[in-house]
């Protein structure tokens, strides 16, 4: 199990790394918007591509988070009802929930979206939109977003195992204070 939780480690910290990175592309689309919108009133000018740029990183963010959402728990969960829960039977649903829908829902994603990038790369697919962009580096996103999540929810699994054999500590929910912090 150790070997597992060191590896369940470095995707937490390869997912945290990434939803760091991505946080800041919310301070660049705030700048592409402003930039956009300022041009827009000032030069009676606009472009598609200003705007697709802001949904692309929009996009991006909300993708690519959602790994390290998963990992910081702060995805949406009914605590209300869990919290009434024992802590095992608490465990073995996040078990549950992880083998039986998020791992197979991840992977169906992942079969279903390798294609749909590689064909939109392949053609170099571009917006349909006057001066457009590019279209696959969104739906490249689609795929990496799903091969993170389940990732993550590989390295989830092997904690709540770890925590069940009293391996590694309660995760802490939701908050500044995910799962994050029980790492080192």
């Amino acid at each position: 199990m150790t070997g597992l939780l060191r590896i369940s480690a470095l995707i937490d910290g390869f997912n945290t790394f990434i939803g760091r990175f991505v946080s800041w592309l919310i301070l660049l689309a705030v700048v592409v918007s402003a930039g956009n919108a300022i041009i827009r009133k000032t030069l009676n000018t606009s472009s598609n591509a200003w705007l697709e740029l802001q949904w692309y990183l929009f996009g991006t963010v909300f993708l690519l988070g959602a790994a390290w959402t998963l990992l910081r728990r702060e995805h949406i969960r009914i605590d209300i009802l869990s919290s009434q829960l024992p802590k095992t039977l608490r465990h073995w649903i996040e078990l549950l929930g992880h083998f039986v829908f998020l791992m197979p829902f991840c992977l169906l994603m992942i079969y279903e979206s390798l294609p749909f990038f590689l064909t939109s790369f392949r053609l170099q697919e571009r917006s349909f939109n006057a001066g457009g962009l590019i279209v696959w580096p969104a739906k490249l996103m689609v795929l990496l977003s799903f091969a993170l999540l389940a990732l993550q929810g590989i390295s989830e699994i092997i904690k709540h195992v770890a925590v069940m054999q009293g391996l590694r500590p309660e995760p802490e929910t939701g908050g500044s204070h995910g799962t994050a912090s029980h790492e080192s």
